[in-house]
């Protein structure tokens, strides 16, 4: 199962932030996450950037990127959930076999990931994908 060894954990909150630059220098100055990864836009934004504390990590960007995250967020408030799986394709068959509604359809990533999103019943975004950031402490 995908998520169980080598450092990985399976599930990620992922939070957008108006100013996620300085929302990562609070959650590690002030909360002690560990900065693992900060991916930049040619624009200055946070495009991706990655946060660890203890054994587990949280994802999160700026607001207003354009990304496809990052336009299904729009009306859903500044959390969504990230869960690595081991065959996206299954997974998206299965949640379109039982009703879910696919926001973004199983893509492939610049950052080797592939992924797809989905909408729950109370409308919160859910990010199935096979990126695993490994959490190094």
């Amino acid at each position: 199962m995908a998520g169980t060894s080598g450092g990985r954990p399976s599930i990620y909150p992922t939070l957008l932030y108006a100013d996620a630059k300085a929302a990562a220098r609070q959650l590690t100055e002030a909360f002690g996450f560990t900065e693992l990864a900060v991916y930049e836009s040619e624009d200055g934004k946070v495009a991706h950037a990655e946060l660890a504390q203890g054994n587990g990590a949280v994802m999160l960007g700026s607001k207003g990127t354009g990304s496809a995250f990052d336009k299904v967020m729009e009306d859903a408030g500044t959390t969504g959930v990230y869960v690595v799986v081991d065959d996206v394709d299954a997974h998206h068959r299965r949640a379109v076999e039982h009703g879910a509604e696919i926001l973004m359809p199983p893509t492939d990533q610049d950052y080797g990931s592939r992924d797809y999103m989905a909408r729950d019943i109370e409308g919160n975004v859910w990010s199935f994908g096979t990126y695993a950031p490994e959490i190094r402490g």
